[in-house]
């Protein structure tokens, strides 16, 4: 029986988060991990695509997310392997030794191979995520493909044949992008939610646009909702499923996550206060049971 899904956001360290999701000042807050894991079941470790882990800190962040025993981090596999495609093994043990913490304390859900869209499926591609499932065969990969030729049934074949997981992803709508969808290829059911600015192509044709204007997006109840369903159809069948949004603009991102996973399970985690304050309607569901009780009073 699969568990509820693993609700979550891409990252946590953004500079307009600041004051929104987490307090202003530094000096006496905690860890933003410890904020986030009383709210959420998850996150994506995004650093990890520009730079390797060390094992010290993937053994503090696990520490830091102590007090949520349900909680499950998953990374992306470094951009050497996706965008570069090398696959030095100096760079494979690098990666792996900042990995292994986290899989041997069974606190690691899966791992992303994100690759751009210009990773269309032909026959030399199709070899080297082989090759690339080959080096990682100790960890639960993910692939995302943004590229719609992934759809073809041979590419979902060999997702299914050597253990793949499929990511689901939510993007702008540009030639030939990866439309929505609701695929489980392996144990692992993974959605990756990007937002729908039009401005943001995933880099599909090099637009110079900034990433705050790229994850600019706040998806409506009803795109949600539309999510919803496909998220359930996945995790009737997974043993895990994680959903990631990564919107982070403004700390849409972080909204998004605690409405779906409300939406999911039932339950209303309490936003911070400030963010309330940034989104009144969205997190009106969202604030402490006590007070919800005293302006029902005073009404």
């Amino acid at each position: 029986m699969a568990t509820s899904p693993f609700v979550g956001t891409a990252g946590w360290s953004y500079p307009s988060w600041k004051g929104l999701v987490f307090p202003k000042t530094t000096a006496v807050a905690e860890h933003p991990l410890v904020e986030v894991a009383r709210r959420l079941d998850t996150i994506e470790i995004n650093s990890t695509f520009y730079r390797h882990l060390k094992p010290e800190v993937a053994r503090l962040w696990m520490a830091k997310v102590k007090h949520n025993p349900r909680f499950l981090f998953t990374a992306k596999l470094h951009q050497t392997f996706t965008h570069a495609r090398v696959l030095e093994q100096s760079e494979i043990r690098e990666c792996q030794d900042g990995l292994l913490p986290l899989l041997r304390a069974k606190k690691l859900g899966a791992v992303l191979m994100q690759f751009p869209w210009s990773f269309r499926f032909t026959g030399e591609n199709r070899e080297f995520l082989l090759q690339l499932r080959q080096e990682f065969s100790a960890f639960p990969l993910v692939a995302e493909m943004r590229h719609a030729s992934w759809m073809a049934e041979e590419a979902i074949g060999t997702f299914i044949d050597f253990g793949i997981g499929f990511c689901n992803i939510d993007q702008p709508a540009y030639t030939s992008a990866m439309p929505p969808t609701a695929y489980l290829t392996s144990p692992v059911g993974y959605v990756r939610l990007h937002g729908r600015n039009p401005d943001n192509s995933l880099g599909a044709f090099g637009k110079d646009v900034a990433r705050t204007a790229q994850h600019n997006y706040l998806y409506s109840p009803a795109e949600l909702q539309e999510w919803k369903t496909r998220i359930e159809k996945i995790n009737r069948f997974a043993e895990r499923t994680f959903v990631v949004f990564n919107n982070d603009a403004a700390g849409k991102s972080y909204v998004n996550a605690l409405q779906t996973r409300a939406l999911l399970t039932g339950e209303y985690a309490v936003a911070p206060l400030s963010l309330r304050r940034k989104y009144p309607m969205e997190l009106e569901d969202f604030a402490p049971r006590f007070a919800q009780q005293e302006l029902f009073a005073a009404a």
